[in-house]
């Protein structure tokens, strides 16, 4: 019997704990102070009243890593709400043709069949809607199923969230499925967390729903080196055996990971556990989130010596959402330019010139 295929509890597929399995996730001021990783007071609580909270017992196993902690463990920061922030700031809602679906790009489709999360992102684009519900509801997941089966030109179905793979095996190989017996879609793509967030959920239940005829890509959503414990690295190992092909993104962070050595040793973890860094995100301008923002110049800056200690294979793409929906572009010479101090003149794929601006510094 292959070794994908015996029979293991949760637990032992995860590497966790039995332990560690009966903890609960924090989901509330009191539960983090009770664990020791905040004092309460009123401000955190208008902070959780205005965004939710939950950090999964893997992450708080981490947590003692202040770059595991920090993007995780609200922070009254988030009750700054600057100008330029959006409550949609990369413009989903301009390019949905249907319930839980952006259209941006000619040739692929997000599809958001999930608004849950196993952890709730300090820093997250969607962070004003995730947690709001569950899974799509079947109605909006049909009309969304119909919009893509309908389209020829859509060869690609990224499913997001929420996270994806905090549904059910068994719904989310039903979603799976009906997306595999259209035609013209050719690869189906993931993006998630759970691997490293909730490694417990792949299991083998999981790992065969990924099992496909058309080929699945996994990209996984991780931004320091200490979230990538014996748990995740031991799932990662599992999703290559399954023959997953994986690649990761990370979010560029102040505090976080905005340093050469911290970006170095979670570019060489993730090579080394077979995952191939994809993206490096500029910090979006996600509402309450200007103090993870850098400015353009240091991550560049960032680049340039990353380029110096790795290989292209560990090296990802620096790249920026331009603000409002005109899509993702590389932060390359060519397509942004500085033409004063913190004002940045970015250019989209259309050739369609825009302003980006520094975070403002008090």
């Amino acid at each position: 019997m292959a070794e994908v295929d015996k029979p293991l509890s949760r637990a032992h597929f995860a590497g966790l704990s039995e332990g560690a399995m009966a903890m609960k996730a924090l989901t509330t001021v009191s539960d983090l102070a009770a664990a020791g990783l905040v004092e309460p007071s009123a401000a955190l609580d208008a902070v959780a009243e205005r965004f939710r909270i939950r950090l999964s017992p893997a992450m708080r196993a981490q947590a003692g890593s202040a770059g595991v902690a920090r993007q995780f463990v609200p922070d009254v920061a988030e009750l700054l709400i600057r100008p330029e922030e959006r409550a949609d700031p990369i413009g989903d809602r301009a390019f949905s043709p249907a319930p839980g679906l952006t259209h941006r790009y000619p040739d692929r489709v997000i599809l958001a069949v999930t608004q849950t999360c196993e952890v709730y992102c300090r820093f997250c684009f969607r962070r004003e809607t995730v947690g709001a519900a569950g899974a799509l509801p079947e109605a909006g997941l049909n009309a969304a199923l119909a919009y893509i089966a309908a389209t020829p030109a859509i060869r690609e179905v990224i499913l997001t969230g929420g996270d994806p793979l905090s549904l059910s095996a068994r719904r989310l190989g039903a979603v799976l499925d009906r997306l595999e017996a259209v035609p013209h879609v050719e690869t189906l793509r993931i993006h998630s967390r759970v691997p490293v967030v909730a490694p417990e959920r792949m299991d083998a239940a999981m790992l065969a729903v990924l099992d496909r005829e058309k080929p699945v890509h996994l990209v996984i959503h991780t931004n320091h080196p200490d979230e990538l414990g014996e748990p995740a690295r031991a799932v990662l190992r599992r999703l290559n055996r399954a023959g997953v092909a994986m690649f990761s993104q990370s979010v560029l962070l102040r505090g976080v990971n905005d340093d050469t050595d911290t970006l170095e040793a979670l570019f060489r973890a993730l090579i080394r556990n077979r995952v191939k860094p994809y993206y490096l995100h500029h910090c979006d301008l996600a509402e309450g989130t200007s103090h993870f923002r850098t400015t353009i110049a240091e991550g560049r800056a960032l680049m340039a010596e990353l380029k110096r200690r790795l290989s292209g294979l560990a090296l990802p793409s620096y790249v920026l959402d331009i603000p409002g929906g005109a899509g993702k572009i590389a932060l390359t010479p060519g397509m942004a330019e500085e033409v004063a101090p913190g004002e940045w003149r970015v250019t989209d794929r259309l050739g369609e010139v825009h302003r980006y601006d520094d975070p403002a510094r008090d």
